[in-house]
């Protein structure tokens, strides 16, 4: 497929404004929550629950709802998880005490996975594959610019009551489900039945253990998530939301530019310095007191994490069945969430213990653990060729794919 394929078609674009809509729902959630938790009695260390709820749950289901959105249709699972979420947000809204909110964190998180492990695989069947890193990176900004507005419009909402915001986030879900109804479906795989869903192919093995990377850094993604609007009052930065718009604008100038330029010379030629980025921000976090120094490891820690994920994913697809893209992004998803939920938690158990010092300082230690697990992993997980799906008719195990060295 030629370089110049067409990139910006009508449904890249809809599945854009889908996504951006989506994000600009959860953003304004997630920063907020741990206020609301705290206000209800809850500690810091119970304002992490509730992102760790939510990512825990996604990411248990990831590879079931992945695998689902494969057999019944993309499109079809992008619409019920947004109706399903649109009510979640009204039994937030009602919640009289903070126990309820992390109960229905739970379940948000099984209509989560859901959402972007279906829209992911959708997105890839409508990328080109040779402008795949490019692709993904630009579909990406419209995470990023929601994540810019969204936080400081929570804050804003929430400083008006916690059911104006409820009711925000409830509306953005009906509407990111109209978007989805107006998609055409991609192609099913198969016909959903039971008895061939559950087996143990059911889960891309390959991706999972390899995501395992993702896991490492998305770890203290979890803990800015949940704490860096609750550290810059602890530290007198104002405003709160300062991370996160500094995050979203350096993610949104450097993520084309580099995603371009990892289809050109190699996904893994870019991911590895991601991963060295990713480590230093976390670390200039940890050791920041004012409003210049959090805006500076918002700004490495934007360029590391904002790069990395278009790459992993050009890298990780060039290996996956087409027909299994679901079930790989569930892999992708479970991974990556289960290391923004135990981040959370923990950051939320550190900081109570020890301060956001320490907390941030553990989440770059971890991180800088995942060059050297993926370096190991990678060319042994791909070059043993461990089964694909297998061919209608053929046997798992069968397929053999090769090993991207650039």
């Amino acid at each position: 497929m030629p370089a110049t394929a067409r990139l910006f078609t009508p449904r890249f674009l809809t599945m854009c404004a889908f996504t951006f809509t989506v994000f600009l729902s959860a953003f304004q959630l997630f920063p907020t929550a741990p206020f609301r938790i705290v206000e209800l009695g809850g500690t810091k260390a119970d304002a992490g629950l509730f992102l760790g709820f939510l990512t825990y749950a996604s990411a248990l289901s990831a590879p079931i709802t992945g695998a689902l959105a494969d057999q019944i249709g993309k499109r079809r699972m992008l619409v019920v998880c947004g109706l399903v979420i649109a009510l979640l947000s009204i039994g937030y809204a009602l919640s009289p005490n903070y126990k309820i909110p992390l109960a229905l964190a739970f379940l948000h998180g099984l209509f989560w996975s859901g959402l972007l492990s279906a829209s992911a695989a959708y997105m890839t069947d409508v990328i080109p594959e040779s402008r795949r890193a490019e692709g993904i990176g630009y579909w990406g900004l419209a995470t990023i610019v929601a994540i810019a507005v969204a936080p400081n419009l929570g804050l804003w909402m929430y400083n008006h009551g916690w059911t104006w915001l409820c009711a925000s986030t409830g509306l953005l879900s009906l509407a990111m489900a109209g978007i989805a109804a107006t998609l055409p479906e991609t192609a099913v795989s198969a016909r959903f039945r039971p008895e061939r869903f559950f087996t143990r192919d059911l889960v891309e093995w390959r991706v999972l253990v390899l995501s395992l990377t993702l896991f490492l850094y998305s770890f203290g993604y979890g803990g800015i998530t949940s704490f860096a609007a609750l550290c810059a009052v602890d530290r007198g930065v104002s405003p709160r939301g300062i991370y996160f718009t500094t995050f979203a604008a350096v993610v949104l100038v450097t993520r084309p530019f580099i995603s371009r330029v990892a289809d050109r010379i190699g996904p893994l030629r870019v991911f590895y310095p991601c991963l060295a980025l990713i480590v230093m921000g976390l670390a200039l976090l940890a050791a920041a007191r004012t409003r210049a120094g959090m805006m500076t490891s918002a700004a490495v820690f934007g360029v590391g994490f904002g790069a990395a994920y278009p790459a992993y994913v050009a890298h990780v697809m060039k290996h996956v069945d087409p027909r299994r893209r679901g079930a790989a992004f569930g892999g992708i998803l479970a991974a990556f969430d289960t290391g923004i939920g135990t981040g959370s938690i923990l950051t939320g158990v550190v900081v109570e213990r020890a301060g956001y010092a320490a907390a941030f300082g553990a989440a770059a230690a971890l991180s800088a653990l995942s060059a050297p697990y993926f370096r190991f992993v990678e060319g042994r997980v791909l070059r043993l060729g461990l089964p694909v799906s297998p061919e209608p008719g053929g046997t798992a195990g069968a397929a053999r794919v090769p090993v991207d060295r650039r």
